[in-house]
């Protein structure tokens, strides 16, 4: 009698927007954020679990990636300096349900590429990895960071600890931050960062605005702490209707004249032109 594979888990769609963390103590709240629409869940175990919790966090997440969940998981395994972080990655490295795993107040190359090392399974890779950068030490080693290792699949910010690190009391402050990753993500071949939370989930007016001012800045999608700030971020993400008819004409141009600088809506338009506008049509069409 032969034996069926157990299924891989999910992965995010080709462009992820929405990125929805929920409490690994709270099993129920993790349920709801699995219905609730984010291309990635992220369960975690560090900031968002009482230190009396931990143990029970870690146990429930393991039993949730027992199994292959309809939405991609990802697990915020807690501070890879502290003592925890070796339980966390034992606990669920391994299991059918993950997706990633997010390493929190990344500061040295070393870290990342001693967890890969550490969750690499026999023959194959380990799952992919994200670098949250929540120190002034993490931003002057941004691109190092982003070189790290294979398994590394994105870096982001960790803006309330930056913030308190740096003791920035207004959000421009951190604008230089959030350009730096922004430019190492890039610069080492790794898809743009996805923003920050943002922490107060009734004002969505102000989630739009940042928003919209993070995507100016080269950010793409965004971590959420409530599923009621999901749309907002889709909709300050997706293309407009003028972006895309501004990118359809550019592609035409281009799929007319290949090979040649071509003439779009009265301007010439390059090959970094055109690849911008092909991103901008992939995104619209993401599942």
């Amino acid at each position: 009698m032969t034996r069926t594979a157990p299924a891989a888990p999910p992965g995010p769609p080709a462009t992820p927007l929405t990125w929805l963390y929920a409490p690994g103590d709270r099993p129920q709240v993790v349920a709801k954020a699995l219905a609730a629409g984010a291309d990635v869940v992220v369960v975690d175990l560090e900031d968002a679990v009482a230190p009396e919790r931990k143990g029970y966090a870690r146990a429930a997440t393991a039993d949730l990636l027992g199994e292959v969940q309809p939405v991609p998981v990802h697990v915020r395994v807690n501070a890879l300096d502290g003592p925890l972080a070796r339980a966390d990655l034992e606990a669920v490295a391994g299991l059918p349900g993950l997706s990633g795993l997010r390493l929190p107040k990344v500061t040295r190359p070393q870290q990342i590429a001693a967890v890969a090392e550490a969750t690499a399974r026999s023959g194959g890779g380990g799952p992919p990895l994200y670098a949250l950068l929540e120190s002034a030490l993490g931003i002057e080693r941004a691109y190092a960071l982003a070189c790290a290792h294979p398994a590394l699949r994105g870096i982001a910010l960790g803006e309330a600890d930056l913030r308190a690190d740096l003791g920035v009391r207004e959000d421009a402050g951190l604008d230089w931050s959030r350009s730096r990753v922004v430019v190492a993500a890039r610069a080492a071949g790794l898809a743009p960062p996805a923003q920050s939370v943002h922490p107060d989930t009734r004002d969505l007016e102000g989630l739009a605005a940042s928003c919209a001012h993070g995507r100016a800045l080269g950010f793409l999608g965004r971590t959420a702490v409530h599923p009621r700030q999901l749309p907002v971020i889709e909709r300050a993400y997706l293309p407009t209707a003028r972006e895309l008819e501004e990118a359809e004409t550019i592609v035409t141009a281009a799929t007319d004249r290949p090979g040649a600088q071509a003439l779009a809506g009265g301007r010439f338009v390059d090959t970094a032109v055109v690849a911008a506008a092909q991103r901008t049509l992939s995104l619209a069409r993401r599942s």
